[in-house]
């Protein structure tokens, strides 16, 4: 697929892996261009994990453009630029860790996430127990969120997430384990 940019600037084509490369342009539009296309790309995804994560979203918005802000500067730094991506997402989860630690044990209560419904009935139905769901979840402790965010939101798999958490994949077994038994108990499933 190849695209023109605006005042005739030089044409991307996308390479196998999803990158656009650019063909007679400085490496600093190259770097924009390809940062933009992941932007383009992959920034809502991000938005909902690191909502996910902080239950805000400004503070979701924040760490994700906080994210693509660092890829860009550090682009050129990047040994495998097939793995922005990862990088990316690793940058969210470390802006959504920060953003964590920083708030106080006094800060008032976020309003959970309502998606849009079909109809009222739906959402009559569905209100309470998405809520229960999401107050549980924000009870966990934070590896545990963060392993369930990531391997059942994002469908990461074990070894992704525990690169990304910084965790072997026993651990990362272990955490997520100890959150679905946390979750049930919490939900008032049975063992």
């Amino acid at each position: 697929m190849e695209s023109e940019e605006p005042g005739g600037a030089a044409a991307l084509s996308w390479t196998d892996s999803g990158w656009p490369e650019a063909r007679g342009k400085p490496a600093a539009d190259s770097a924009a261009a390809a940062v933009a296309a992941l932007y383009q790309h992959h920034a809502v995804g991000l938005i909902r994990l690191a909502y996910l994560m902080l239950g805000d979203r400004a503070g979701a918005e924040d760490a994700v453009q906080d994210a693509f802000c660092g890829l860009y500067r550090h682009w050129d730094r990047l040994a495998d630029r097939d793995r922005a991506l990862a990088y990316v997402r690793s940058s969210v989860l470390n802006g959504c860790r920060s953003a964590l630690r920083r708030r106080t044990t006094g800060r008032r209560l976020l309003t959970a996430y309502q998606p849009p419904t079909a109809s009222a009935e739906a959402a009559v139905l569905g209100l309470e127990e998405r809520q229960e769901v999401m107050r549980a979840v924000r009870r966990l402790p934070e590896r545990q969120r963060e392993a369930l965010v990531l391997r059942f939101y994002l469908d990461l798999p074990e070894r992704e997430i525990a690169r990304l958490m910084g965790l072997r994949p026993s651990s990362v077994r272990s955490a997520t384990a100890r959150a679905l038994k946390a979750l049930g108990h919490a939900l008032g499933e049975p063992s």
